[in-house]
This record gives structure tokens, C-alpha cells and sequence, in this order.
């Protein structure tokens, strides 16, 4: 008989708002009765990592707590517990959020409920999949997301797939090394990149030792590229 998943219910204070989340207890939970994730080659050791919240993505929700989201397209890649989606969402952005785990879309409705939000639109996506119907986006954001070598050009491909003409990608990325090698990728799909340290991360509670990462791409970029 398989355990139910243990889960816990905490306040994540993000500026002046209050985002209420349903989270995995920690990450030693684990439930795959009918082996979903497992065909999708999530295994045992990294299938609560959705679950719980990364410093990654409070830095990015932060950041786009003031973000300029009018008319503008959002898609977060990896949306993980959906904080940032949930914080977009509650600004009235155009936000579609997508990951690849089978548990997200669950735990992202019922945290949209607990916020007292409209329905985000989610999409369980392969970056691999080069037939995706996602469409285009204006901005592009993600935290933590490049976990091995082989993920920088999927995620790249997939980015480049989905951005419209003019768009901006955000990418949180906590120092696992591979900020320049996303940033090559990206640089030789049309896009202009910046690194900066986040302001403050008071919030956290170790210093963030990452960067956020801003690629951007014009209709000059194009131009002149």
C-alpha cells in the first residue's frame, strides 16, 4: 500500500504580498504508484525536487514583482510549485505555466485556490519536443534549471522555439556553473545577454550566491545579427 504524500502549508512573504502555498513536506517524499513519472525518466531521487521551494524562485519572484507585464505574453518554464506563476497571476499577467513533472498541474491548482486566483493556464511540456503548440511569448522566465550539460541546449532550443521576434528571457541560475554556456547558446540565437546579482536577497536565508540571467532580443537584434 503506497503512503499518501506528506505535505506542509506555509506564507511566503514576496514584496508586500502574501503567497500562500501547499508544498511537499520535504524532499524525501515520493509517490509513483503507477509509474507515471518513472516513463518519463523521473526517478525516485529527483521527483520531490518540484515539490518544494528553491531560494532560485524566490529570487525570481521577486524580481518580477515589478516587472512591466502589460500586453505582454509570459510562459514560465519549470514552474516547479508555481510561486512566480502565482505572484504573475495575481499582478493580472497573461501567464501560461509549464513543467515536466506529472504532479505540477496539481499542486499549481490547488495553490492557485489557495491565493483566491483565476486558473492558470499549464502545460506539461517536453523541452525536446520540437512539435510543441505552446506558441510564442514576449517574455520567458525560469529558476534552477539547468541541472546537467545536456539541458543547455535543450532549454535554448526550446526558448528559441517559443520566444517571439521581441522578447526577454529570465533565467534565475544559483552557480551551477553553466550561466556562460546557456549564455553562448542563447547569444547565438539573435539574443543579448546580461548577467547581474540579484539587489538584495534579504529574504533568503544564506546569501545567493547566483546570478540573474537577462537575454534579450530586438527587431535590431535581428537586424544587425
Amino acid at each position: 500500500m503506497t503512503s499518501p504524500l506528506r505535505v506542509r502549508y506555509q506564507t511566503i512573504e514576496i514584496g508586500n504580498k502574501d503567497i500562500h502555498l501547499c508544498t511537499l513536506r520535504d524532499k524525501q517524499e515520493f509517490s509513483d504508484p503507477e509509474g507515471v513519472a518513472e516513463e518519463l525518466g523521473i526517478c525516485s531521487a529527483s521527483w520531490s525536487l518540484f515539490g518544494v521551494i528553491w531560494p532560485s524562485s524566490q529570487v525570481l519572484a521577486n524580481h518580477m514583482l515589478n516587472y512591466d507585464i502589460a500586453e505582454k505574453r509570459i510562459l514560465e518554464v519549470g514552474c516547479g510549485i508555481g510561486l512566480t506563476s502565482i505572484v504573475l497571476n495575481q499582478r493580472g499577467a497573461d501567464i501560461t505555466a509549464t513543467d515536466y513533472h506529472p504532479k505540477v498541474e496539481d499542486f499549481l491548482n490547488t495553490n492557485t485556490l489557495l491565493n483566491n486566483n483565476k486558473n492558470i493556464t499549464f502545460k506539461r511540456v517536453d523541452w525536446a519536443n520540437e512539435h510543441s503548440t505552446l506558441g510564442l511569448f514576449d517574455v520567458i522566465i525560469g529558476s534552477d534549471l539547468l541541472y546537467e550539460d545536456q539541458h543547455i541546449d535543450m532549454l535554448a532550443g526550446f526558448i528559441e522555439r517559443h520566444a517571439s521576434p521581441q522578447c526577454e528571457v529570465i533565467l534565475v541560475d544559483p552557480g551551477r556553473g553553466r550561466k556562460n554556456k546557456i549564455s553562448t547558446k542563447m547569444i547565438e540565437f539573435g539574443f543579448a545577454s546580461c548577467h547581474i546579482k540579484p539587489e538584495q536577497t534579504d529574504y533568503l536565508e544564506q546569501p545567493f550566491k547566483g546570478h540573474i540571467l537577462t537575454f534579450s532580443r530586438s527587431l535590431i537584434n535581428e537586424l544587425t545579427t
